[in-house]
């Protein structure tokens, strides 16, 4: 899961906060301490959930993140545009001053005496017909005036709308953030009030994923692109996971999906419940390395399929990227990209 990234900086650090991406997956790793050393049933179940809850809090951090940061995008965008037509304005209203006052210069009198005071009657007839074209452009040069400026209003109206729809989201982002260091805070509290054995049991197994890559037979990906995606995830075995980042020197679930993505040049959705939905679904049957494997009925963890029915993933705080089996947890999707 994770975050994202910039009006101005969020100010949330991505790179400092660990959370977690899908502690579900510790679940099947914990099936591999003995029974004698293994944590209190009750306890390692309420940690598992504050992890999943955990997870799902993550997850609306990165979407209120991620919206945040198009939010920050349109704003800037139309503030410049903003700009660009109070200039616009301005000289609009500069020319009209110039033409108000040649149409003074010009036709201020009464044309009974700009006739009186004329060199004769040509000359006289040389100012009217100045004096209308003055007028005719004048009055063009007014309702163009009048147009950008009811569109400048408008505009005004809209930006101050993505204003306020900007600070909702970053609220909405400190929220869902502090949720997710509660719930963090919790499960390492329960971790701690166990005997220090089973502790040291408990943190074994959360590291117990594979460091190796089993062959992968004649399983390939089904496109150049998914190539690339794979080669990506593979270097990235061993980063650490890290809350709300996408990489390079760490990870959280959908960050590692989108970076291995970003490196074939395919620019993936920040969240793995819109990773979902990036590409078309596929049977489980079917799966090939670079498919997008989410997990749980909201899809709330997301790894990448790497054959020989294995995914490769960035799992929770204390568990770097690596190789899991595919039925780790109940699987939600099979996403080809």
């Amino acid at each position: 899961m994770g975050s994202h990234r910039r009006l101005v900086p969020s100010g949330f650090d991505r790179g400092a906060s660990a959370a977690l991406c899908a502690l579900s997956a510790a679940a099947a790793a914990l099936g591999a301490v003995p029974a004698a050393a293994a944590p209190h049933d009750d306890t390692r179940a309420e940690v598992d959930r504050l992890y999943e809850e955990a997870e799902r809090a993550t997850e609306a951090y990165n979407k209120a993140d991620e919206r945040a940061d198009s939010l920050r995008g349109q704003v800037r965008d139309a503030q410049d545009h903003i700009a660009r037509q109070q200039e616009r304005i301005n000289v609009q209203r500069a020319e009209l001053g110039s033409l108000a006052g040649a149409q003074y210069r010009s036709g201020g009198i009464d044309p009974t005496l700009a006739l009186l005071f004329s060199d004769g009657p040509a000359d006289y007839l040389d100012k009217a017909a100045a004096l209308d074209r003055i007028t005719v452009h004048q009055a063009g040069e007014l309702k163009d005036l009048q147009e950008a400026m009811r569109h400048l209003t408008q505009e005004r109206t809209e930006a101050a709308g993505k204003l306020a729809e900007l600070e909702k989201s970053r609220r909405a982002a400190a929220a869902h953030k502090r949720t997710v260091e509660q719930k963090l805070a919790e499960a390492r509290r329960l971790l701690n009030s166990l005997p220090s054995a089973e502790r040291a049991a408990f943190d074994r197994a959360s590291r117990s994923g594979r460091a190796d890559m089993p062959g992968l037979g004649d399983a390939a990906p089904s496109s150049a692109r998914a190539a690339a995606a794979v080669a990506a995830a593979r270097s990235a075995l061993g980063k650490p996971y890290i809350w709300g980042a996408a990489g390079p020197s760490g990870f959280d679930c959908s960050g590692l999906m989108q970076w291995s993505y970003a490196q074939a040049g395919v620019s993936l959705p920040r969240t793995s419940q819109a990773q979902r939905n990036a590409g078309r679904q596929v049977p489980l049957s079917q799966a090939r390395p670079g498919d997008l494997v989410t997990y749980r009925s909201d899809a709330s963890h997301v790894g990448m399929y790497m054959g020989n029915g294995q995914v490769i993933h960035a799992p929770y705080p204390g568990a770097p990227v690596r190789y899991d089996p595919v039925g780790m947890m109940p699987i939600s999707s099979v996403t080809r990209v």
